[in-house]
């Protein structure tokens, strides 16, 4: 089994963050959001991954590269964005057409029995209900359980099952011929060529497509969401993970996730606070929050934030998105 995985989407929600690195590698829980999904690939068997790359690939290729040295690795690169479906026709050589395949998009993190899924009879999607199905790729199911229809983002919804980003794909040579005539044919919706358009022309041609439903979905691409799923994920880390050692004169609420050498003194952590490695805090009270490798932050009372690789901060503040590489001193 081999995996795809797009991650050259530039992640305009999420700036200042992206000006500096891709989203696919802001931490969460301990890891950036890339790691969680490989990881969860790599418990199924799959060790074979594609990584289409854009905008800061080379960071991506060295995150994969020095984290994941064993994985069989494969980087095809996306100069333009032109949507999902053009990055994995870039893909195109690393299709095998009698084999399957699975694509998972490199921004989300989800929950599923993906065990059951790579063993389906036929190709599937994941979906999950939405709220506001106007924002997603929407599936209409049959009574068989099959797909029907495919369409993005519909102005006039007809079903609220949105596209997770999870697609399992059967003898993938099919999946190939209909991203060539789409491709070639020139067939985009809001000028992007989508890969619900693409499933829908296979099913066109005869392909059954069910579906299977996620348990819990995480698109993280604003920083409330980022935060929402940092807590979700430390909520299920084992204990020994999420306080490697003591800190001087620290209080530690759990949950909570320390690199093993950030360096925290007189501060009160947690809950749900992810800190990086290299991270320096002294004299901070700090809940809710991300706080990116490198960071250092003195005299801070940190709520909902989100806190940038090597950022630093001195004096009192309660919400922040503050981007890599950032410098603010409220006691100047």
């Amino acid at each position: 089994m081999k995996a795809i995985i797009p991650v050259a989407g530039i992640g305009s929600r999420l700036r200042p963050h992206t000006h500096t690195q891709p989203k696919a590698l802001i931490p969460v829980a301990g890891k950036p959001i890339l790691g969680h999904i490989v990881d969860g690939l790599l418990q199924e068997g799959i060790k074979e991954i594609v990584f289409i790359i854009g905008y800061l690939g080379d960071k991506i290729e060295s995150y994969i590269t020095q984290a994941y040295p064993k994985l069989n690795v494969h980087f095809v690169i996306q100069t333009t964005g032109k949507g999902i479906a053009h990055a994995i026709w870039l893909a195109k050589d690393h299709i095998p057409e009698k084999e399957d395949i699975l694509i998972v998009l490199g921004d989300t993190i989800w929950d599923a029995d993906l065990k059951k899924v790579l063993h389906s009879e036929y190709s599937s999607v994941g979906v999950m209900t939405v709220q506001d199905p106007r924002q997603f790729g929407i599936a209409q199911i049959g009574k068989d359980g099959f797909i029907t229809s495919l369409v993005e983002k519909p102005r006039i919804p007809k079903s609220n099952q949105g596209l997770i980003g999870v697609y399992y794909i059967k003898q993938a040579g099919k999946l190939k011929e209909a991203l060539e005539y789409n491709i070639t044919h020139g067939l985009k919706t809001d000028n992007e060529y989508h890969l619900t358009d693409v499933l829908m022309r296979m099913i066109e041609n005869g392909e059954k497509i069910n579906t299977f439903t996620v348990e819990a979905w995480f698109d993280c691409g604003k920083k409330d969401i980022l935060l929402d799923t940092n807590a979700t994920l430390l909520k299920r880390q084992k204990p020994e993970i999420i306080a490697p050692k003591v800190h001087e004169d620290c209080i530690l609420i759990a949950p909570v996730f320390i690199a093993s050498d950030a360096r925290i003194s007189h501060s009160i952590i947690g809950p749900n606070v992810s800190i990086g490695e290299g991270a320096i805090i002294h004299n901070s009270i700090i809940s809710e929050s991300i706080i990116g490798p490198f960071a250092h932050l003195e005299n801070a009372v940190l709520k909902s934030s989100l806190i940038g690789n090597d950022a630093s901060l001195h004096g009192l503040i309660q919400s922040l998105n503050l981007g890599d590489s950032t410098e603010i001193d409220y006691n100047r």
